[in-house]
């Protein structure tokens, strides 16, 4: 695989030139979804639209939107648009809340996925000839061989931990001695709770860049890492329906939202509910159309992450603001809408508690209740009435709106997350 040059002209060029090249690659996979993929003609025909439809971009807000549950009713190869012969891998997800969302990739797929996940890394700081160490889970999950072949693309030593073992991880990082470590921020914080207790400084290790991603973390998170590691962090966004990660990445040199990679992955945001795409600046659900994607293109996918579009900066190509939340883990408590990501954010404001927590939902009565159950950290108490917890219930209640119960426990109370942190348990009997 070749090594990816300092550059891409394509990052700095002009909005005229990327809009161009948008639109001629878009009317390309509208029309490669429609003439191969049963499902797109099909739900383009009950829309009343053609791919030849399309003459300018706005012009996509008339083409029918493409959920998960989609994917899931054409398991598993339905959404091909190739022969199977030219199909080179297939990545599919978990599956655990109903069929696994099957995806393919041809030849040019994943040497353009490649691509983007260089590109990505090298915006992140990462330089050809660093050692990489990847915890992302390998497999049919996207993230461990999406993130390795980027690596590689790069011209970086890969170092392909995947997930667990953490005592592991942590023997590896000090002998091996990468320069980046690409792992979602929860179990990072795994990592550096065991550096702790391996009696190992996390501060004194080589690593300089970690790549985060996987799942919404917030500001306050990126502060805890940083300085608990003396690292850069940055975030990394993908997600497998629309090719993994590399779809957008944020600058190390300004860390201020994510350049979305719009010469592949054309972005819209939209009213979650209505559907009627927001302009630039307004907050609501983010959807990807797919322009040079061959085995399984998507159109208007809805990623159910919340953010907004905003304008370049380190690159010219829009940024998308950190992932705040997701319409599918939004938590409507007595009238009031909240998200994980608000009370992590409340939670790293307090000194004695540590950043591994989960949000318990029951219904003991006929009102729903919400507990959040976070560690504290050593030497601080722990139980339902401390002061920490007592301050966590007032901030929830100021900022938020809604009186919810706190409990505290120890350090290694909650269990630990390998992949993605699980923060919400809904433990609500089911009707």
């Amino acid at each position: 695989m070749t090594t990816a040059t300092p550059t891409d002209d394509i990052e700095f060029a002009s909005r005229d030139r990327i809009a161009a090249l948008q639109l001629e690659r878009l009317r390309w996979s509208l029309a490669h979804a429609y003439e191969h993929v049963p499902h797109y003609r099909k739900a383009f025909d009950a829309a009343g639209v053609h791919p030849s439809d399309c003459r300018e971009l706005s012009d996509l807000a008339r083409f029918p939107f493409t959920t998960k549950a989609h994917l899931r009713e054409n398991y598993p190869f339905g959404m091909f648009a190739v022969p199977r012969a030219e199909v080179s891998r297939i990545h599919a997800s978990s599956g655990t809340t109903g069929w696994p969302t099957v995806v393919g990739y041809t030849a040019r797929d994943i040497s353009t996925w490649a691509d983007v996940v260089a590109r990505s890394l090298r915006a992140a700081g990462v330089k050809p000839g660093d050692r990489v160490h990847v915890a992302y889970g390998y497999g049919l999950f996207t993230g461990g061989l999406g993130a390795h072949y980027g690596a590689e693309g790069l011209g970086c030593a890969v170092i392909p931990m995947s997930g667990g073992q953490t005592e592991k991880q942590v023997r590896l990082i000090c002998d091996f001695q990468p320069d980046a470590i690409m792992v979602t921020p929860s179990y990072m914080l795994t990592i550096v709770d065991t550096m702790i207790a391996m009696g190992i400084d996390p501060r004194s290790t080589s690593l300089r860049v970690g790549v985060f991603g996987a799942e919404p973390w917030t500001e306050r998170m990126r502060s805890e890492l940083e300085s608990d590691m003396d690292i850069d962090a940055v975030d990394i966004y993908g997600l497998s329906e629309v090719m993994g990660p590399g779809v957008a990445q944020e600058c190390v040199e300004t860390k201020d939202g994510l350049h979305i990679w719009e010469d592949h992955f054309y972005p819209e945001i939209i009213d979650p509910t209505t559907g009627e795409v927001l302009p630039d600046g307004e907050h609501g659900e983010l959807v990807f159309t797919s322009l040079t994607k061959e085995a399984t293109p998507i159109i208007r996918y809805r990623t159910r992450d919340l953010t907004r579009l905003l304008p370049g900066t380190a690159r010219t190509m829009r940024r998308m603001e950190k992932v705040t939340g997701r319409t599918d883990d939004m938590i409507i408590l007595r009238g009031v809408n909240l998200f994980p990501t608000q009370i992590e954010e409340l939670i790293l404001g307090i000194d004695a508690l540590a950043p591994q927590f989960q949000c318990i939902l029951t219904r003991p009565g006929r009102m729903d209740e919400l507990t959040v159950r976070v560690e504290h950290r050593p030497d601080a108490p722990s139980g339902a009435h401390t002061p920490a917890g007592a301050a966590l219930q007032r901030l929830i209640k100021d900022k938020i709106g809604v009186t919810v119960a706190v409990d505290v426990v120890g350090p290694g109370g909650l269990e630990r997350s390998v992949g993605k942190a699980r923060r919400l348990l809904d433990r609500r009997p089911r009707d």
